[in-house]
């Protein structure tokens, strides 16, 4: 409000900074032309009788003048002027027969100067002191729509403050309950355009922490449980040698079933760990250019065995050459390594999983595709648009078929995201998920946030 009365008072100076003066000039010009038809008046009285300039209708014309419009009369004959005061350029100019007008210090003080010549030398000159009492006159005259403008403009400023702040009153109370955690709130959507937009932005916001923080509950609903069942099953065992009860020739068995249940907790905490890491800037990576082709080779020796200790048929598609790629190694090994854990997971006894590894296309700068695919019950099409999000596909299908923890798709997301790559999920021709991930060919910009 304030402002608003600051800039209706800064626009009452301005216009009066710039009416006044061009009022005063403007009656400067009026002045000037009174008295420019005064002096001809004169002129025209004088030239008629031009033989007795001091008769009395020549003196009665210099008192009216004087007297009524506070006009000095300066009677000019053969040269000379009756009265001291004028500048010499302008006696001189009279004399000459030519005509003065404007405005010229007489006797020290700025004048409106009117001179007509008349035959012989002679002339009549006509001065007024310029500005008495115009200034005044133009302030007396300004004032009352100066202080009218003023008030409009203060009302006017005061009512478009109220109704520009009353929006953003309403957004600082709705950021207020959203910082207290009230998920609910939203702000009307009202004109301005910008208010409309702040209301807008605020409500996605709401309504985006309602999505964030119920997908954060699930997460870590569905965490606590992969946590709770290895610790679960290494406290049971645990508790079961301290008191005896495991016979001598099932310790090792006992034994490995924690080893067992030890590692997959060590992997859960290990993906959890990267997630949170995934997002610093000091996210450790060493890229360099890396043939897919052998990386693939590479991986089949670890899940060949794997594979076929399980019935699942692996198999690894390759092109003649190489599939240069520019990429950090050890990081995409993880990534096929995470991805083939879960196609294992799901592939039932007999069913293939593929590793695959081609160009991205005909050109070598567009990079290398790895492929995994499988022959397990693979997604609908619902789940493809979910897949990558931390622990959707494990709420959805936790205790309908066997399911990680829900971290590795979004984790194999995150890191394929850094690397510059892409990764997309779609359905396989083998009968399940189809994961592809793209890489660039050439080193690409370091992105600090996955």
């Amino acid at each position: 409000m304030l402002v608003t009365c600051a800039v209706a008072l800064v626009s009452v100076l301005v216009t009066a900074l710039v009416a006044v003066p061009l009022s005063v000039r403007g009656a400067e010009r009026r002045d000037q032309e009174a008295l420019a038809a005064q002096a001809r008046l004169a002129a025209d009285v004088l030239r008629v009788r031009r033989q007795r300039v001091q008769d009395a209708a020549g003196e009665r014309l210099v008192r009216q003048l004087r007297e009524q419009q506070d006009i000095t009369v300066h009677m000019i004959v053969a040269g000379t002027p009756n009265r001291p005061g004028l500048p010499r350029s302008v006696v001189n100019r009279v004399a000459q027969g030519r005509n003065v007008s404007g405005v010229r210090l007489v006797d020290g003080q700025r004048s409106l100067v009117e001179g007509r010549a008349l035959p012989g030398g002679n002339g009549v000159v006509l001065t007024r002191p310029a500005g008495s009492g115009v200034w005044r006159q133009v302030l007396r005259s300004l004032w009352l729509a100066l202080l009218a403008g003023l008030a409009a403009g203060l009302v006017a400023g005061l009512l478009l403050a109220r109704r520009l702040a009353r929006p953003i009153r309403q957004a600082a109370t709705a950021a207020a309950r959203l910082r207290a955690g009230d998920r609910t709130v939203r702000v009307p959507v009202e004109p301005p355009d910008e208010v409309a937009d702040l209301a807008d932005a605020l409500n996605g916001l709401a309504a985006a922490l309602a999505t964030s923080e119920g997908r954060q509950r699930e997460f870590l609903l569905s965490v606590s449980h992969e946590l709770r069942t290895p610790l679960t099953a290494i406290r049971g065992y645990a508790e079961a040698l301290a008191d005896g009860v495991v016979e001598p020739a099932a310790t090792a068995d006992t034994g490995r079933t924690m080893l067992a249940e030890a590692q997959h907790l060590d992997r859960l905490v290990s993906d959890l760990l990267a997630l949170a890491r995934l997002e610093a800037v000091d996210f450790p990576l060493e890229p360099a250019q890396v043939d897919l082709a052998r990386l693939a080779v590479d991986a089949q020796r670890t899940w060949a065995d794997r594979c076929a200790a399980l019935g699942v048929l692996f198999r690894v598609e390759l092109p003649s050459g190489p599939v240069p790629a520019y990429t950090d190694p050890g990081r995409i090994r993880q990534v096929v390594d995470g991805l083939l854990e879960n196609a294992l997971r799901v592939v039932p006894p007999g069913a293939a999983v593929v590793l695959a590894a081609r160009p991205a296309g005909a050109d070598p700068a567009a990079g290398g595709v790895l492929e995994v695919r499988d022959g397990g019950p693979g997604f609908t099409d619902d789940d493809l648009a979910v897949a990558f999000e931390r622990g959707a596909l494990h709420q959805r299908y936790r205790g309908v078929r066997k399911v990680g923890s829900g971290l590795g798709l979004a984790l194999a997301a995150g890191l394929v995201r850094r690397l510059g790559g892409r990764i997309a999920v779609g359905h396989a021709p083998e009968g399940g998920a189809a994961f592809t991930v793209l890489l660039p060919a050439h080193p690409y910009p370091i992105r600090t946030r996955a």
